[in-house]
């Protein structure tokens, strides 16, 4: 019809794009992002948040959170690296301690929850099945070599 206009609709995903980001409270984003349809920018696909408190975080975003494998570093030397689900530990995963003891295994929405092996400051390794803060009937794991 004459005079009508007619809409330019976006064909496919939105693009990702590098974007360097500072946050009002002093954080800094640098990676990859994408302008959602409202206009507001989302970290999305790789990309290192530093926090202002000294926290970092290396590896992949989707929907502006923390979603697949990553490595969170905090400023007392504990870290955390593996699965990412919505800006939580979330699958397979080894939560270091600043003391250098560790965890590697199951994590269920930032607790060790399943199977996994806790490794002890004297490299002593415990097996089994961990629910939380509890690990009822953990094996010593014995190196014979």
């Amino acid at each position: 019809m004459p005079g009508e206009k007619k809409e330019k609709k976006k064909e496919g995903p939105p693009e990702i794009t590098s974007c360097v980001y500072m946050f009002p409270n002093g954080d800094k984003y640098e990676g990859e992002c994408l302008q959602t349809e409202n206009g507001s920018i989302e970290r999305n696909g790789n990309g290192v948040h530093i926090g202002s408190n000294g926290v970092i975080y290396q590896g992949m975003w989707e929907a502006d959170k923390m979603n697949g494998v990553g490595k969170l570093l905090h400023p007392t030397g504990a870290s955390y690296e593996g699965d990412f689900v919505n800006n939580q530990f979330h699958g397979v995963g080894k939560y270091v301690w600043p003391d250098t003891s560790f965890y590697q295994g199951q994590f269920v929405e930032n607790r060790m929850e399943g199977d996994g092996e806790f490794t002890d400051t004297e490299g002593q390794v415990w097996t089994g099945t961990f629910r939380y803060k509890a690990a009822p009937g953990l094996k010593f794991k014995l190196a014979m070599s």
